[in-house]
């Protein structure tokens, strides 16, 4: 996919860097500065996350902004700034993935029937020690989820990645990485499973552990 064709159909609410996108794109070199300085960070955590390794990452980063040089009088405000930059970002991260495995995989664009299988079975089941929302807003707990979400299968931790830590749309996520939509829900829902038994083991009260009766499982 093209990155000056990547546009979202639906609009989305303003864009709070319109401002430097419209002076970046009449030829404002320290408005394009401010846009780097603003996302190059989180543009190179994103690309972290997706290939693992900082090498790739910054080269991820590197090509994601001269994309954006490019092509910044192509883009259309139909989607914020950032859902433009995060789906370049997400195409370089895949390319770079794509070039340096050295056997061949399944393509991420495939459908498997992975939306007809069952879903898997938490084997960890018991009540939170502490209210979940204070939970979330500490540190450990933003670092220990971080590293969940890195453990994820590539193809659970990328659609984890973009739908809920980047706000993507479902329909965005799926035309990013070249799925359907209904794959798309079902590897949100897989990798939301995966990370809540992770985060269980952590912050369960074992005194409320339940065993989990899989004796009727196919």
């Amino acid at each position: 996919m093209d990155n000056e064709n990547i546009t979202n159909a639906a609009p989305e609410p303003v864009d709070p860097d319109q401002h430097w996108v419209r002076a970046a794109q009449g030829g404002d070199l320290d408005a394009f500065e401010q846009l780097v300085a603003r996302y190059e960070q989180s543009t190179l955590t994103l690309a972290m996350r997706i290939v693992q390794n900082t090498q790739d990452a910054e080269e991820a980063v590197q090509e994601t902004f001269l994309s954006i040089v490019e092509h910044i009088r192509d883009f259309k405000e139909a989607s914020t700034f950032h859902t433009w930059l995060v789906r370049i970002a997400t195409n370089h991260a895949l390319r770079i993935l794509r070039k340096r495995r050295t056997h061949p995989t399944v393509p991420l664009h495939l459908d498997t029937g992975e939306d007809e299988r069952p879903l898997p079975h938490p084997d960890f089941i018991a009540q939170w020690r502490d209210d979940p929302q204070q939970i979330a807003q500490q540190h450990e707990t933003r670092a220990l989820l971080t590293d969940a979400i890195m453990q994820l299968e590539e193809k659970y931790r990328l659609v984890f990645l973009l739908r809920d830590v980047e706000d993507l749309s479902t329909n965005q996520t799926a035309e990013t990485l070249g799925i359907t939509v209904a794959n798309t829900k079902v590897r949100l829902l897989r990798a939301r499973l995966m990370l809540r038994e992770q985060l269980t083991r952590v912050f369960g009260d074992e005194a409320t552990r339940m065993v989990p009766n899989h004796e009727h499982d196919e």
